[in-house]
């Protein structure tokens, strides 16, 4: 086997930074269950593109289950980030990186949302209180897409709605039946089709 080429990187990506999602306290300080950034398909997507030679972090963030946007925002800024980076975050992970590209000066690869969370609702304090920068496409190179399912919870339904109306311009991604895309709901830790999201070569 050629291990060179296996490794080589064929995509515009260097780097890869994977954001988990929001955890009850009970799961948090439960010591049988998977850390939040090792949960559901993370760790899967982690090693698919690992093995295609773009080096991926799935940092765990504080406190997932009060999560608070100042300390995300400080263990955030210790990754470094640049064009070549590939931001993917998950329910209040996506939420997360859209607070921080709309409200910074930022530059970034490709963004992918999955099941972004943006608490319509105000149910998570002022985690989410910021605006949208309704040009916020333009702070990543090739583009920002958005996933979401047709039986995802309502409140997320809701802020799939919120973006919707907000920033059309978005590549959205409807899958049926996909839940809140954990493992319960998925019943698999693979997701192929957001392999091929993530690492989609652009139209010409």
């Amino acid at each position: 086997m050629d291990t060179e080429n296996h490794s080589r990187n064929d995509t515009p990506f260097t780097r890869a930074i994977i954001l988990h999602g929001r955890r009850s306290f009970d799961k948090y300080h439960n010591s049988t269950v998977d850390s939040t950034s090792n949960s559901h398909w993370l760790p899967w997507l982690q090693q698919q593109l690992l093995i295609r030679g773009i080096l991926t972090q799935t940092p765990e963030m504080p406190r997932p289950y009060e999560p608070h946007y100042e300390a995300w925002c400080q263990e955030f800024t210790h990754l470094p980030v640049d064009e070549r980076t590939l931001l993917v975050g998950h329910s209040c992970g996506g939420g997360f990186l859209l607070r921080w590209l709309s409200e910074g000066n930022y530059r970034v690869g490709r963004v992918v949302l999955v099941a972004p969370w943006l608490d319509v609702e105000g149910e998570a304090g002022d985690f989410f209180r910021f605006a949208l920068d309704r040009q916020i496409d333009r702070k990543a190179v090739h583009g920002i897409d958005v996933l979401y399912s047709t039986n995802d919870y309502s409140h997320l339904q809701s802020s799939t709605a919120k973006l919707r109306r907000e920033l059309p311009q978005l590549r959205y991604h409807r899958f049926v039946n996909y839940g809140h895309f954990t493992f319960s709901a998925m019943q698999t830790r693979a997701f192929p089709e957001l392999v091929e999201i993530c690492l989609r070569e652009e139209k010409k």
